[in-house]
């Protein structure tokens, strides 16, 4: 599954550890989802859009 996580916090100038702050999870967490391989859970992959103030349709894409 492709995602938006990167873009989307580089945008806003945070570091893997801020959003990991953010969201309750560790930079490495972050860190796997940017690089896809880890697929989040469904409640965190709400936060992050929260977060985002998006949908997860926007952040995630499945190929």
């Amino acid at each position: 599954m492709r995602n938006d996580v990167r873009e989307r916090r580089e945008a806003r100038g945070l570091s893997q550890a801020a959003l990991g702050d953010a969201l309750g999870v560790s930079r490495q967490t972050v860190n796997s989802i940017e690089k896809g391989r880890y697929d989040p859970s469904l409640p965190l992959a709400f936060a992050i859009a929260a977060f985002f103030a998006a949908t997860i349709e926007e952040i995630f894409h499945v190929d």
